[in-house]
């Protein structure tokens, strides 16, 4: 714990790291930003970035050479798009006589970095879905299709034609193969319980809807992902009753291309550019964080830190097919 100075001395607390895993290994059971906008650190700040331009990557070129001749070289200049990362964070304050309070009853410090840690991964979540589901971005019949029956109308949905439609869709915009679904967990719960899911799957030896996994889903979709998030927030404002509601809508569904790579100029939906200077514990899957500390004197508290610097950048919109009407809300 740091003493009481006369300076704002910022020190880092490595020693915190336990919170941070605690944080971000119960949100990575629920947050699913990192997996549909796979993260990748990057030595700038803020950069244009080349990306193939999907005309490139469709074109048909001659390969046959004639004696004497050479061979087709193309000739297609990389697409700019750019990235500028921004800082996130939030604090939490440890009054002394909290501290002393509760010693014998929990380890604040521990608490309230994991709470300032959930603070900056739910931002992320948030941005993500919002990236993701963004109507203003998937809209025209090319890439976005509103179901005629909810997935919660267990008899009549035909989640699979709805699907390997979404599928074409995307194959016939971008060329790409989608790879992913990603839907809620409530939609999770009544996508596994379709009548016409549940006819292919007991196929596959599963009866019981219950246990329907991710994987097995993927499958009988032939996806290699369903990404299934179950992070909640609350929509009231502050001093006000909670209003809880899934940060990943019930209103949308994405049939899509996530990156399988670090390779910046394979083809997907989007990615997350991550400052390497200001992020920690990297993991593909979850967000580096930063704790920090330092000492308010005239409040006799510490105040904890959680901060992290990035952008998520939509690419390749052509790449996701944007399904609505998804569940009865």
């Amino acid at each position: 714990m740091a003493y009481p100075s006369s300076g704002t001395t910022v020190s880092n607390r490595p020693d915190l790291g336990s919170a941070f895993e605690f944080s971000l290994t119960s949100a990575a059971k629920n947050f699913i930003g990192t997996r549909v906008l796979r993260t990748r650190l990057v030595g700038s700040q803020k950069a244009d970035v080349g990306k193939i331009p999907l005309e490139a990557l469709l074109q048909s070129r001659e390969t046959a050479r004639a004696p004497g001749a050479g061979y087709s070289r193309s000739d297609f200049e990389f697409e700019k798009f750019s990235f500028e990362t921004a800082e996130h964070g939030a604090e939490e304050v440890l009054d002394d006589r909290t501290l002393a309070m509760y010693k014998d009853l929990l380890d604040a410090e521990q608490v309230h970095a994991a709470r300032a840690v959930d603070a900056v991964a739910r931002k992320f979540e948030t941005q993500a879905a919002a990236k993701i589901y963004d109507t203003s971005v998937w809209t025209g019949s090319s890439l976005t299709t509103a179901l005629t029956n909810e997935w919660d109308d267990s008899s009549n949905c035909t989640p699979i034609a709805e699907i390997e439609a979404a599928r074409l869709k995307v194959i016939t915009s971008s060329g790409l193969v989608p790879n992913c679904l990603v839907c809620n967990r409530r939609q999770f719960f009544h996508l596994k319980n379709c009548a016409e899911i549940i006819d292919r799957i007991k196929y596959a030896g599963v009866v019981n809807p219950i246990n329907v996994t991710e994987a097995a889903l993927a499958q009988a979709l032939d996806l290699d992902f369903v990404v299934v998030a179950g992070g909640i927030k609350n929509t009231a404002n502050e001093a006000q009753a909670a209003s809880l509601a899934s940060i990943w809508s019930d209103e949308y569904a994405m049939v899509c291309r996530v990156a399988v790579s670090d390779d910046p100029q394979e083809p997907c939906i989007g990615r997350t550019f991550m400052w390497e200077d200001e992020n920690v514990g990297y993991d593909r899957e979850e967000i580096g964080v930063i704790i920090e500390e330092y000492r308010e004197d005239n409040t006799r508290s510490s105040v904890i830190r959680a901060r992290a610097d990035w952008d998520q950048v939509v690419m390749y919109p052509q790449a996701g097919h944007l399904l609505s009407n998804v569940i009865t809300i």
